[in-house]
């Protein structure tokens, strides 16, 4: 009988830990079978699998095949839905749109029908969470620097094809696919919440290809004709190529190399889905007596796909493609491959795996007349720019009888240099006259290591008598690593001491080098072997072919699976993320096939431990002693502190309205309304860069604002099943998450600030009754100068284990990117403990650091603050009459004291910046609509203490100013600003319009930039500001007190006139009544007199009359 056991064992001083293993296993495994029976059922379901599909927004609910990624607009198609809604929380008179596709979700396990799956996960309560991830763009002038993203929850839906059940036979689950302007790379994270089946947590990449169009209802490929038939010699004993691309940037991967075929593998998801795309681009080839040719070939040779471009090499031709990415830029997109270099003699197309200063940026090695020299291609936003480089003199005319192999990219700041490898000096000779090469350029012969691992190389070497091939470069921009290859491996931190690597065989010539840009490299020799290196390390592993590479094909083999033949072709080999992937090409029953398919290094590195074991009698028994090569048995991370404020990622929530349904299942209006609810939530986003700060610092606090109140409202038509059009949104499923935890793993990159710090701590446990002592760990830092870093020890005797505890931070005085390495002192190479049923290497832990200003902060007015405390210096405060809440009044006579706030949009904290800013006026107008904005010199005389033209604007009783003393510097102690509008400058002499007292709008800038040494974060921030109340001119306020005083005083003096001469007119009035009486009364008089005798001489003969009568 064996027992198997695991000794810690230490390379440097080994240690033997005999400790009898005795039965009582088996009785524990007896007393607890529970466990067992769990871990059987959670090894069932690690066979389980998520599955992705892209729908567009009218094939919701159709059981078809994936559609490509190809529309970037979004679409108009939830109006209506939501003009329904009329009785909701959200406001119709907004506009709500959607964006072109869905996302379906579905899962399968091994050897179950996925629809009986996915019934059942639905009824047990299973729901999949999406959580999207944009990458943000190269040109970081066009866009704004963020990491974003949204967790959405997916919707149940049933099939549209017809089902005999009475309620569901197919269905899945359903998000929106979000798109955001600037972002053509988005990651998919689908994961379980919780309940129901145990499925691993999956990754995808859903990338925008702008290289397809429309014609008719056929989608086609811009850059040629698909092809659809794989041919056996496109790959059967044909040489795998690397793969090269903007890390991090490319949405669409390409990869030449068809023998004799001007085609390339497209894919825009990784290889999960791909295309063989025969290209339209003429092949005709003359050659001439500066660029020979000795034979034509079809054949792809080079190709490297960047954000927004592909370029490629076919022969010494180079071709670009520049796709059509609506959310990147405006045009610039090709309508055919473009020649470019036209008249130079390509030999190699080399990548820069990033971008640098907005740009993307590629290199062109020439041969022939240009011998020496490179082409240097910078893109931006989808324009192509080469710059030829050295501009005086090559490389092969300084070093005569040298060729140049390779050339990369290396970061310098803002700047990006270029290097270059050169070949060896013919016979070791250096011509006279030529300035001499470092020592590596005209060393023939390889090192003898004597038996090392690695060798230092020091000049002092012996060598052996195998010449020396170099092949290539690689620079690691996050590290400043450097490799050289060939028939040999060097090293190298700083580009003059390097190590030579003894591990890797002579006999072998390096091909291409992956990278993963986490600390992991692999290597791809001429015969298709495939070797691993830690970086920073100096151990070799070889993965394939070896004893570890067969145990684990072997046991694929048993486990049927399908990503696995007797007889196959690596075609490339890639890192996605931290994982090493194949892409493979099987010929399975005489049919051939491409498959991506994980390398599994730390399996192959375990099983290659296996044969390291010794068997020792003790008692009855014998034991089974495997050496361990890791000195702890567990390492765990703890006391992270929480990710948010140090990976800048900010994320938003969305969950899918509730549907008035008693099956739960959505329908496509309810879909509709998830898509719109979606799109405004990230358009809010987009939109709140307001200058001033609002009262709660989050985007959507304004969507809801006004709806808050009615909330219970709108949850009582709910329950009640009267919501219209059939949903009830809830409002707090659409937020902003500001508390994300820790999972105890670093994060995929950090930013500091200046004199900022990240800690941590890392335990380590030990196998046996006690731990070494002489395990430690180190820290390794790119650059010393940029970033410092302190670990401190505590033994935890009783845990038998060591805690660590490791700040690094940075120093003042530097900006730039760097890395961190955290290693294991006593494991030069990944640990692998064999414990688990997935093991994962420990030991070294790294994570970039970005020292710089971090992402995501930015400085708005605090007019809350300003306000306040202008009411408390003042003693009053005076608005407008027609007040506007959004911008409030200032009285011009009334000192001001302007607050700022700095508003870190990522945890949601806001205070007060306490640093120094120039401030400036730098427009200006009396309405909102004649607001101008002024020229350098207007600036200057509006603001600057040195004026002498009687201009300023403002003025203020600090005496802090610029170097050049051209502006003054504020701060949070020393805002006191004091309005001066003098003779010329704009808002000198404003007359009233009507009766209220004059105004102004002033065009405000706030920036810190070159005057506050607290931060490495250069905030800018323009906002308006409205003064009333502005005085009027001397002059013109003279004019009128002239005018005034006399009006007033002949007022004054009409009215002693009067007075004096009241008596007189009131006598000569009373005399002129007088006349004008007695002219009335004699009138009368003779009047009435006339009047009396008429009246008797008429009156007679009646009298007579009645007499008679």
């Amino acid at each position: 009988i064996y027992f198997v056991r695991y000794p810690a064992m230490s390379p440097a001083s080994p240690v033997w830990l005999r400790v009898r293993v005795v039965r009582v296993l088996w009785a524990l495994l007896a007393v607890l079978p529970w466990p067992w029976k769990l871990w059987a059922l959670i090894h069932n379901f690690q066979e389980c699998t998520w599955q992705v599909a892209l729908n567009k927004f009218q094939r919701v609910g159709e059981n078809l095949e994936s559609d490509r990624f190809l529309h970037q607009e979004p679409v108009d198609t939830v109006r209506n839905v939501f003009n329904m809604l009329v009785d909701s929380p959200i406001d119709r008179r907004e506009r709500y749109l959607g964006f072109p596709y869905y996302l379906k979700i579905n899962y399968s396990c091994h050897g179950q029908d996925s629809e009986d799956l996915v019934r059942r996960g639905h009824l047990m309560g299973l729901k999949p969470l999406v959580l999207v991830t944009f990458q943000a763009p190269a040109n970081f002038y066009r866009w704004k620097i963020e990491q974003l993203q949204i967790q959405m929850e997916a919707a149940p839906f049933r099939s549209k094809e017809p089902c005999l059940a009475t309620e569901v036979c197919v269905m899945s689950w359903y998000t929106p696919m979000p798109i955001k302007n600037g972002s053509v790379v988005m990651r998919v994270d689908v994961s379980s919440n919780g309940v129901g089946p145990i499925i691993p947590n999956q990754r995808f990449h859903v990338n925008i290809n702008g290289f397809l169009k429309m014609e008719g209802d056929k989608v086609q490929f811009t850059v040629g004709d698909e092809l659809f038939d794989l041919k056996l010699r496109y790959f059967v004993n044909v040489p795998s190529r690397p793969l090269w691309y903007n890390v991090d940037q490319s949405p669409v991967l390409i990869l030449g190399g068809i023998p004799n075929e001007k085609a390339l593998i497209m894919t825009s998801t990784n290889f999960k889905e791909f295309s063989l795309v025969e290209l339209s681009i003429d092949s005709c080839w003359v050659g001439s007596f500066y660029c020979p040719q000795a034979e034509f070939s079809a054949t792809i040779h080079d190709a490297i796909s960047t954000e927004s471009t592909l370029f490629i090499r076919q022969n010494q031709l180079v071709y670009y493609f520049t796709g059509t990415y609506t959310t990147l830029y405006e045009g610039s997109h090709s309508s055919k491959w473009v020649r470019v270099l036209a008249s130079e003699c390509i030999k190699r197309l080399c990548p820069v795996y990033f971008s640098s200063n907005g740009s993307d940026h590629i290199i062109a090695l020439t041969t022939g007349k240009h011998e020496g020299y490179v082409h240097f291609g910078t893109i931006t936003d989808g324009l192509v720019s080469f710059e030829l480089l050295p501009r005086n003199q090559s490389m092969c005319q300084r070093i005569l009888g040298i060729h140049l192999r390779w050339a990369c990219g290396r970061r310098a700041g803002l700047r990006l240099m270029v290097c270059l490898l050169l070949d060896a000096f013919p016979g070791g000779w250096r011509p006279e006259g030529t300035q001499a090469p470092p020592p590596l350029c005209y060393t023939l012969l390889l090192w003898s290591a004597r038996g090392l691992e690695f060798l230092m190389i020091l000049g002092t070497e012996t060598y052996t008598n195998t010449p020396m091939v170099p092949k290539g470069l690689f620079f690691n921009v996050y590290n400043n690593l450097l490799f050289i290859w060939g028939n040999f491996l060097l090293q190298s931190y700083n580009t003059e001491n390097f190590l030579y690597l003894a591990d890797f065989p002579k006999e072998s010539t390096i091909k291409y080098l992956v990278n993963s840009f986490q600390g992991d490299v692999a290597i791809v020799t001429e015969t298709e072997e495939i070797w691993y290196l830690l970086e920073g390390t100096y151990q070799l592993s070889r993965l394939f072919p070896s004893k570890g590479w067969d145990i684990h094909v072997s046991l694929q083999v048993m486990k049927q699976s399908s990503l696995y033949a007797s007889n196959e072709t690596m075609v490339t080999l890639f890192y996605e993320e931290d994982k090493l992937y194949q892409l493979v090409y099987l010929i399975q029953k005489q049919q051939g096939h491409l498959v991506k398919r994980q390398v599994p290094v730390e399996n192959v590195l375990l099983y290659q431990q296996y044969d390291k074991y010794h068997v020792e009698p003790e008692g009855n028994f014998r034991t089974l002693i495997f050496t361990n090569f890791c000195p702890f048995e567990v390492m765990r991370l703890g006391n992270l502190p929480n990710p948010q404020a140090y990976t800048r990622q900010e994320r938003y929530l969305a969950r899918p309205p509730m549907v008035l349904n008693p099956s739960g299942f959505h329908t496509e209006n309810s879909l509709a309304v998830y898509q719109g609810l979606v799109y405004y939530l990230l358009w809010l986003h987009s939109k709140y860069d307001k200058p001033y700060a609002d009262p709660v610092h989050d985007p959507t606090w304004r969507w809801w604002k006004n709806k808050k109140q009615d909330k219970d409202y709108y949850s009582y038509l709910a329950s009640n099943w009267l919501s219209a059009g059939g949903v009830h949104i809830d409002m707090d499923s659409y937020e902003k998450v500001y508390d994300l935890k820790a999972y105890y793993r670093l994060p995929e990159r950090i930013f500091l600030d200046k004199g900022a710090e990240y800690h941590f701590s890392i335990f380590l446990t030990a196998r046996g009754h006690s731990f070494e002592m002489g395990t430690v760990i180190g820290v390794v830092v790119a650059d010393p100068s940029c970033t410092e870093s302190l670990v401190k020890q505590r033994v935890l005797v009783k845990r038998n284990s060591v805690l660590f505890l490791v700040r690094p931070g940075t120093e003042l005085g530097y900006e730039g990117r760097v890395v961190v390495c955290v290693k294991g002192t006593c494991a030069p190479c990944p640990c692998v403990p064999a414990r688990g049923f997935s093991p994962s290497a420990q030991g070294n832990l790294m994570v970039p650091v970005f020292i710089g200003c971090p992402p995501g902060k930015r400085l708005a007015f605090d007019i809350t603050y300003t306000l306040k405390y202008m009411r408390l210096k003042n003693k009053h405060y005076y608005d407008c009459i027609y007040q506007d809440p959004e911008m409030p009044c200032f009285l011009f006579r009334d000192m001001f004291y302007p607050f700022f706030l700095i508003q870190d949009l990522v945890t949601g904290d806001s205070g007060s910046f306490k640093g120094s800013y120039v401030l400036k006026v730098v427009g200006g107008g009396r309405s909102l609509d004649s607001i101008v904005d002024y020229n350098e010199e207007e600036i200057y005389r509006y603001n600057s203490p040195l004026d002498k033209t009687d201009s300023s604007i403002w003025t203020t009783k600090t005496a802090g100013t610029t170097h050049d003393m051209a502006f003054y510097i504020m701060s949070y102690e020393n805002s006191g600003i004091e309005w001066l509008c003098l003779e010329n400058s704009p808002c000198y002499d404003m007359t009233p319009r009507g009766i209220f007292p004059p105004e102004f709008y002033f065009k405000v800038l706030v920036s810190n930039r070159d005057v506050d040494n607290s931060t490495y974060c250069d905030y800018q921030l323009i906002f308006l500001l409205h003064i009333h109340g502005l005085p009027l001119s001397a002059k013109r306020a003279l004019f009128l007190v002239i005018v005034s005083a006399s009006v007033l005083v002949g007022l004054v003096i009409l009215y002693i006139i009067i007075c004096l001469l009241w008596p007189y007119v009131v006598r000569a009035c009373s005399h002129l009544r007088w006349r004008i009486n007695n002219i009335i009364a004699s009138e009368s008089y003779y009047t009435y007199a006339t009047s009396s005798r008429v009246f008797s001489l008429s009156s007679q003969p009646t009298v007579e009359l009645r007499t008679l009568l």
